[in-house]
């Protein structure tokens, strides 16, 4: 009998209710700012952010220095409770936030294994594929992938979206430099302007939305905006671009067998997770959870029907202990295994982007328990007005990443109306694009366009979209009146 699961459930049979009941009650938070706790964390974050934003220099991945700038602030913060003979504060807080994480964490990994069930049965190959092989222009080129981008990236999110449309203007730019870098720079910017107009669009966006400020069908308010935001670069930049046939691969690639049947599902599961937070008042991630139970279930039924690999008698494939095992106990030493495993797709997500965006959620909110974000509050939106504090929050995002300047901007909780969040939503959500460093889009392009697309090129269009950034915080108050 396997105890395992027994195991697992003992902590919680072992909890009472009052003490489960305990993480629920609203606790009373003291402004420890100017003692030296609130000193000590606020440099350990600062000590972190900057071997974030060095990590490429560092060569060291940005989740391990925020994972441990988080304990240590939680345990300053917890210290500081403390001496003020509050000793129960800082867990309940801490509790609190982790529950918060664990909802976006769990959502954003069902969704991290749709698209990346896509990739492996080739859907994007496909596509690309299909995009190489036509006899288009450079500029034609230009405004597809662009376009496709802006469309794509509500639904796939906008670094999955600007990696594979990254791939196309690569793959068709071969000798032609200025179009990859322009070309690059347009699906970034179309990337995170598509993004702020769906929650599935950015990690930012499906905050705003779980929190509960801006519900499903209101998103779209911001699509015209976002439109703007990236049409008006897209139009400056594509005055540059030649009108010559590139000669690209020729080559056609198809999908795997069950694409088709995984993007229907993967639609099915959005449509599951709005009906689930809109008409029952659960949390989305519900909804996503059951869609990826579904998906493991179909993967299953997949795997049966994949081609075998045989090499040797030995293994060379997924799970090589267990269908060693499992192949002696049948009495087969052929080292038989199936090619497709869905667990091994579920192994490539980006687990450093999931554990960096835990040391955010908790360092932001030990920050919080401390005091600091009600000082930034009263100091943004209490003496500069809402419309102009979101579009400064918004070129912030261009310098420091958008996820905690939207997590802290959740904390204030400032008092906004509809309007407002949707212009906290659209400004954070496209603020990034004015450098390459200012969104997770620009950062992996550079990587996929070494030495192409880089800080230096970027930065020659930021004022092109800036025009684009201004516009449309423009075009959202004129559209609300205000």
């Amino acid at each position: 009998m396997n105890w395992m699961p027994a195991l697992l459930l003992f902590p919680l049979l072992l909890a009472t209710p009052r003490a489960q009941a305990s993480t629920l009650e609203a606790t009373q938070l003291l402004d420890l700012t100017g003692s030296a706790y609130g000193y000590l964390a606020l440099m350990i974050f600062l000590l972190g952010y900057i071997c974030v934003v060095l990590e490429e220099r560092l060569e060291l991945r940005k989740s391990k220095p925020v994972i441990v700038a988080a304990g240590l602030i939680w345990i300053l913060v917890a210290l500081a409770y403390h001496q003020s003979d509050e000793p129960y504060t800082a867990g309940v807080e801490l509790r609190r936030y982790i529950l918060d994480y664990a909802e976006l964490f769990l959502f954003l990994l069902a969704a991290m294994t749709f698209v990346n069930m896509l990739e492996e049965r080739r859907v994007f190959v496909a596509l690309r594929t299909w995009l190489v092989a036509r006899s288009f222009t450079l500029r034609q080129i230009y405004w597809i992938t662009g376009t496709l981008t802006f469309l794509l990236s509500p639904i796939a999110d906008n670094l999955s979206t600007a990696l594979l449309m990254g791939a196309v203007v690569l793959a068709v730019g071969q000798h032609h430099l200025h179009f990859i870098s322009v070309g690059c720079i347009n699906v970034v910017v179309a990337a995170n302007a598509g993004g702020a107009f769906s929650p599935f669009g950015d990690i930012t966006t499906l905050m705003v939305w779980q929190q509960g400020n801006v519900r499903f069908v209101e998103f779209v308010q911001l699509f015209l905006p976002s439109l703007v935001n990236w049409l008006i670069p897209a139009l400056i930049m594509s005055s540059v671009i030649e009108r010559a046939r590139p000669g690209g691969e020729q080559r056609h690639q198809r999908m795997k067998k069950g694409g088709v049947t995984i993007m229907m599902l993967f639609l099915a599961t959005i449509i599951l997770s709005i009906l689930v937070h809109s008409l029952l008042h659960l949390p989305p991630v519900l909804g996503m959870m059951t869609g990826l139970g579904v998906l493991k279930i179909y993967g299953y039924f997949l795997s049966l029907h994949d081609p075998i690999y045989r090499e040797q008698g030995h293994i060379t494939h997924h799970h090589a202990e267990n269908s060693s095992r499992h192949s002696m106990l049948r009495g087969d030493h052929t080292g038989v295994v199936r090619r497709f495993d869905i667990f091994k797709v579920v192994e490539r997500e980006s687990w450093d982007t999931l554990m960096f965006f835990y040391g955010v959620v908790l360092c932001v909110g030990g920050l919080a328990t401390l005091g600091y974000l009600t000082h930034l509050s009263e100091l943004l939106y209490g003496s500069m007005g809402t419309n102009l504090a979101n579009s400064l929050v918004g070129l912030l995002s261009a310098l420091v990443d958008n996820i905690p300047i939207m997590f802290a901007v959740l904390n204030m909780d400032p008092g906004m109306s509809l309007e407002q969040w949707l212009l906290a939503t659209l400004a954070v959500g496209t603020g990034g694009s004015l450098l390459s460093i200012g969104s997770a889009a620009g950062v992996a392009l550079m990587g996929q366009a070494k030495g192409t697309y880089t800080f230096l090129s970027h930065l020659k269009w930021s004022w092109a979209i800036l025009l684009g950034y201004s516009a449309s915080i423009f075009c959202h108050l004129w559209l609300n009146g205000t």
